[in-house]
């Protein structure tokens, strides 16, 4: 089975390269921008009629929250116009489409964990367009799940994880926002399980959402002081508002993600949010 990743060189890209050699009966096609400009509709049918992929993994996204209230253009065009190219092509060619789509399309109100069913209202430019990405997968028609998740970090790329350790080594103190509650996701995690379940997924009869984070529950706060636990740095991590720390995108201040679907259909085993935390710790070290 051929399986082509988009956006290869991010996090869950990365953790897909590193994971693939367990994989020998899949044969990945890896491309990022300088392979695959994935905004532009001719290069991705062209592509797709070259090397007629069975499966596309769209790890290809605008992630850049806060630069996305200014730069809308940009946030569209990679994560709903290029997630329209890929979905139409997929379709065409009756080729299985995994989508990834963010914890950010719900507006945060929520009290207990969202589930796949609840409507979505996203709240910042990012949000938005990540929302239409997911329109467009939908509205292509074709063979596809949509996998919404949160917090993603990893051994590759920028992240929160890196963000705390570098800090917390240069620094006395830092301040960190305690009321934005979610769940940390470590994307070698995500990876295999999308790998793992490829092919119970395939079978679906039409389009499936699904959420995957790690277990359990933490705020910002919760996550730094994880880290500098793992990582045995000695900083004081100060809680704070969200209010107290200002940006330009408003975030949603509760999404915990429901995963008793993709527990149960996909037979998904979950690891525990600190477990992940200290086994990416470990490779960093």
């Amino acid at each position: 089975m051929k399986i082509l990743i988009t956006g290869s060189n991010g996090q869950l890209g990365s953790e897909i390269k590193e994971l693939a050699e367990g994989y020998p009966l899949y044969e990945f096609l890896y491309t990022d921008v300088n392979e695959l400009n994935i905004t532009d509709e001719a290069s991705v049918n062209h592509y797709f009629a070259l090397y007629n992929p069975d499966v596309i993994i769209n790890c290809a996204a605008y992630t850049a929250v806060d630069k996305a209230e200014t730069d809308e253009e940009t946030a569209y065009l990679v994560n709903a116009v290029a997630t329209g190219n890929l979905a139409r092509a997929s379709s065409e060619c009756g080729a299985f489409m995994v989508h990834i789509s963010t914890d950010y399309v719900y507006d945060g109100r929520n009290y207990i964990p969202y589930t796949e069913t609840d409507k979505i209202n996203p709240i910042s430019v990012y949000a938005k367009s990540k929302a239409a990405g997911e329109t467009e997968v939908h509205r292509a028609n074709g063979k596809a799940v949509i996998i919404r998740t949160s917090w993603l970090y990893s051994a590759f790329g920028n992240n929160f994880i890196k963000t705390m350790m570098k800090y917390g080594k240069e620094r006395d103190a830092l301040n960190v926002v305690f009321d934005q509650v979610g769940t940390p996701t470590y994307a070698r995690d995500l990876a295999k399980a999308i790998l793992d379940s490829l092919p119970l997924a395939m079978a679906a009869e039409e389009i499936e959402v699904y959420h995957y984070s790690n277990e359990g529950v933490a705020s910002w706060y919760d996550f730094a002081i994880a880290i500098h636990h793992f990582a045995n740095i000695n900083c004081k991590v100060n809680p704070i508002p969200t209010k107290d720390y200002p940006l330009p995108a408003e975030r949603p201040f509760y999404s915990v993600l429901d995963k008793t679907k993709i527990k149960k259909k996909l037979a998904i085993e979950i690891p525990y949010w600190r477990d992940s935390i200290k086994n990416c710790i470990d490779r960093l070290s």
